[in-house]
Order: structure tokens, then C-alpha cells, then sequence
């Protein structure tokens, strides 16, 4: 090869030498063109929106890091906003993600039943839309990921009765935000295990906009009904914390059961000292990981392996079902701490030996 290059300087002149110089290197090799185009590819990630409710409610800074963490191992980007409670800020940032014209939007929303105009305008213009933890109604959604809420219902109900709590008890319900379907699902699923019991709903209201306040202001103002219950069913950890420090103040704390889901810190701490019956564990590390595995899937076209459907009123939506798993002192060990959701020191850190 060297003496064929001098041969041609000599004879081809150092123009032509050079054309046949650079036509040899780049036909032998054809790897580095495969991996400039691979790097091009590679350049245009896949975007994912992200609208949050708010962060009220300590589980979703979890699920939020997830999500992202799990995304950006994948090769995607994650917008996240957070609409701090306001639907109509959540209608703006999903209208800023179809702007931008995202892959995926990811929503947990604050009222299921304002979005279907938005998640439609998405859908127009192709871009895939995901439900996570709430459902959207009338929406022609893509996926719906959650956990079985009607079973965190029953299993709130059945650990109430196996705490004692049996027929001709007094149950008061202190739910979430009505505008979050999850909330009548977890309220069918507890209200069945009641009937079944025979225990008596004394009274029942909710928290409008899962404001754990409002839960406080209902026991300072129906401590008749609230000292007469057996047990208060709250719809989650947050207002189980407003109103096991109600009963403090009452000196109740302890002796009236109470539940939650989420399983947030302090409720788990509010288990081991003994003023919170249980919590509903939902392995929200799982659901964020499925749901960015899912959305880039969709950004992909590929199957996301949904095998369950729920109608959301106008449409049979691809849904995945996580399962949850009832909290208490008896099990804390073993599926709070051992799982690595919360440490042993952060769980005990206010009961001594």
C-alpha cells in the first residue's frame, strides 16, 4: 500500500493522490459513520412532561425523584411541574408540555373530572398521555397506573376488625378530596368490610383538596360524635396526623384507633408509639419505576403489558394495578424497614427501650 501511494504521487500528481487516499480511508472504515449516527440518535431523548397535584402529601417528592431517577437511566429528560393545587395552573402546564411538544405526559391530577379537554388536545397531535395514582375521567388515556384502592379500602376495614372493632361499633370516616376517584373506590372497599361487621358509620365528611386542616377543625368541632367512636378511618397519613393531634389535645390519642395510607414517616413513628393503628404501604418506588418504564415504552410504540382495563366513564383504559400492603406495629419491621423505605432509627427515633 505505501509503495502504491508513491507510485501515484509521482505519476497521478498530489490532487488525485489525495482523492484516492480519501476514498481508501473512509471505505475501510464504516464502523465510525454507524457511530456518529448512533450518537445523533442518541442526541434527541426522549421528553417526558410531568404535572404533579402538589407535594402536599410527602409520598409524591418520593415518587417524583423516582420517576426522574428511573427516566433519565433509561435516556429520557423529565420536565416536572408542580401546580400547587390549582387546577387551572395544571390545565397551563399541560398546554405548555403540548407546546413543547413532549413524547409522554405524565399527570396526577387534581380534579378527574376537568382534563379530558387537555389530555385530548395531546392526543391530537400524538402525544402519549399516562394517569398516574388518579384517574382521569371521560379521557381517551393511554395508561393508568395505581394501586387497588378499593382493596386499600377493605384493608384498612378488616384491620380495624381484627383490631376489636366488630358490631355495634362506631366508625366516623374522615376521607380525601372527593374530586380524586381513588377516594370513593378506598371508601366502597372500607364500607363494605363495615356492613359485613355490622358496624355502624357514625358520621362522614372529607378533606376538600386533601387539606389535612380541615380534618383537625371537624374533631374540635364534633368531639360528641369523635368521643363516642370506636375508631376514625382517615383517607390518608396526612389527615391521620391533624387528627391524632386533635385527640392529643383531648388526651384520646392512643385510645381510639386510627388508620392511614402512605405509610409517611411520622405516621409509621405515630404505629410504633402506639397512637396510629396501621397505614396502607404502597410500594410507591415500584409504581414510579413501572409508570417511566411505561411512559418511554409508549414514546417507543412498544407494548406496555397492560393486561387490565378500567372504564373511566367514556373510554376502557390500558390499566396496571399495584398491590398494597396494610402496616402495623406486628409487621413495621418487616415491610417498612426491612424494604429500606424508612430506617429503624428514623422509625423509632421517639420510643425508648
Amino acid at each position: 500500500m505505501k509503495n502504491l501511494k508513491r507510485i501515484l504521487f509521482k505519476t497521478m500528481g498530489v490532487p488525485m493522490a489525495a482523492l484516492f487516499m480519501l476514498t481508501s480511508f473512509s471505505a475501510c472504515t464504516p464502523k465510525e459513520n454507524e457511530v456518529k449516527e448512533y450518537t445523533v440518535a442518541e442526541s434527541n431523548p426522549i421528553n417526558i412532561g410531568m404535572s404533579f397535584d402538589s407535594f402536599v402529601i410527602e409520598r409524591w417528592q418520593r415518587d417524583r425523584d423516582v420517576f426522574v431517577s428511573t427516566a433519565k437511566e433509561m435516556g429520557a429528560e423529565v420536565n416536572v411541574q408542580n401546580a400547587n393545587g390549582n387546577i387551572e395552573e395544571q390545565k397551563k402546564q399541560i398546554q405548555y408540555f403540548i407546546e413543547q411538544n413532549v413524547d409522554v405526559i405524565v399527570i396526577i391530577c387534581i380534579d378527574a373530572d376537568t382534563l379530558s379537554e387537555e389530555v385530548k388536545r395531546a392526543k391530537n397531535v400524538g402525544i402519549k398521555v399516562i394517569a398516574y395514582d388518579r384517574i382521569i375521567r371521560d379521557a381517551d388515556l393511554d395508561l393508568y397506573i395505581s394501586f387497588d384502592n378499593t382493596t386499600v379500602g377493605k384493608q384498612m376495614g378488616e384491620t380495624l376488625v381484627n383490631a376489636g372493632v366488630g358490631e355495634g361499633s362506631n366508625i366516623v370516616m374522615i376521607g380525601g378530596s372527593l374530586t380524586d376517584y381513588n377516594v370513593p373506590a378506598l371508601e366502597e372497599g372500607f364500607i363494605g368490610v363495615m356492613e359485613e361487621n355490622k358496624v355502624n358509620i357514625a358520621d362522614q365528611t372529607h378533606c376538600d383538596g386533601w387539606k389535612a386542616e380541615i380534618a383537625s377543625e371537624y374533631v374540635y368541632s364534633n368531639m360528641d360524635i369523635i368521643s363516642n367512636a370506636d375508631a376514625i378511618m382517615c383517607g390518608n397519613d396526612n389527615i391521620a396526623s391533624k387528627v391524632v393531634a386533635a385527640l392529643s389535645e383531648q388526651r384520646l390519642a392512643g385510645e381510639i384507633p386510627v388508620t392511614g395510607q402512605d405509610a409517611d414517616l411520622e405516621a409509621c413513628q405515630r404505629i410504633v408509639e402506639g397512637t396510629q393503628l396501621m397505614t396502607v404501604y404502597k410500594p410507591v418506588d415500584d409504581l414510579a419505576k413501572k409508570a417511566a418504564e411505561c411512559a418511554i415504552k409508549l414514546a417507543r410504540n412498544e407494548d406496555i403489558g397492560a393486561e387490565l382495563t378500567m372504564n373511566n366513564g367514556s373510554f376502557d383504559v390500558p390499566y396496571i394495578s399495584l398491590t398494597p400492603i396494610p402496616v402495623t406495629a406486628d409487621n413495621i419491621d418487616e415491610v417498612i424497614i426491612n424494604s429500606g423505605f424508612h430506617t429503624k432509627e428514623d422509625v423509632y427515633l421517639n420510643v425508648t427501650e
